[in-house]
């Protein structure tokens, strides 16, 4: 198995990388390829791993992906940096096992007249203005939903919906469910400017399109990177026909993972 280790600038991830390398290269059926792998490991936290799957998205259908945590137990990453031997020996006797979540399509029409295919996000995208209220038509499939004024919008997957979309009042959906989730950011609500004041789950055969009224510079994000200032006259978000893969040799259970990361305390699996 061709094996590419992606590892943020830390001096401990540094070190867990390097020994993971040096593990790899003493197998006779593993080998570290960065260019072409079939597995990705990523070293350090969740935003590292969010980093790697951006670098490999191109082939994000080919490959599988680990997270080694060098800190606190991350969402997306199920081994700590004290077990390089145990995860390399999974490697070894590995069959195929993954379990995938769904990832979020961008679509941009700006006001130029350009159209781009921006790309994925694995935990969200945001659309927000700069200065002022952003004001904007929603759309669910081509049915105007509601307008909207406030601060912005965030458009998650369901293994995001603990991230960004938590912050700004969405709820935590389980990411084996195939959907997305539109949460408003301060949204305006009073006699004269009305929106619905909740998430809404999308379902797969449905899209929202964000047809923006101001005029106002705004910012477009997808995960943590920003990706447009440039006028946007319209945004379509959909369920991807692509997935993500995890390698499943020890997934941790989702509500588990929520339970330890917002509430604190690990319970027994029954």
């Amino acid at each position: 198995m061709k094996i590419a280790i992606y590892s943020n600038l830390g001096e401990s991830s540094n070190n867990v990388a390097t020994s993971l390398k040096q593990e790899i290269d003493q197998s006779q059926s593993l080998s570290v390829d960065g260019l072409n792998p079939e597995m990705v490991i990523s070293v350090g936290g969740d935003g590292t791993l969010l980093s790697a799957f951006h670098h490999y998205q191109d082939i994000s259908d080919r490959i599988r992906m680990v997270g080694i945590h060098t800190g606190h137990l991350g969402f997306y990453t199920d081994w700590r940096d004290y077990e390089v031997s145990e995860l390399v020996d999974s490697l070894e006797h590995d069959n195929g096992q993954s379990v995938t979540y769904p990832l979020l399509d961008i679509r941009v029409n700006y006001v130029t007249g350009g159209l781009a295919d921006v790309g994925l996000a694995l935990n969200e995208s945001t659309l927000k203005q700069i200065n002022g209220t952003m004001v904007a038509d929603l759309y669910i499939k081509n049915q105007l939903f509601e307008s909207f004024r406030g601060d912005g919008l965030c458009v998650s997957t369901p293994s995001g919906s603990t991230a960004y979309n938590k912050s700004v009042g969405g709820a935590i959906i389980n990411p084996l469910l195939n959907a997305i989730q539109v949460a408003e950011i301060s949204s305006i609500n009073n006699r004269v400017f009305r929106t619905l004041g909740s998430p809404l789950i999308i379902a797969p055969d449905e899209w929202i399109k964000v047809v923006l009224k101001s005029s106002g510079q705004t910012i477009l994000t997808c995960d943590h990177q920003v990706i447009s200032t440039e006028p946007i006259a319209s945004i379509e978000y959909r369920i991807s026909k692509r997935r993500i893969a995890f390698a499943q040799y020890r997934h941790t259970q989702f509500w588990r993972r929520v339970s330890n990361s917002f509430i604190g305390r690990a319970k027994a699996d029954d």
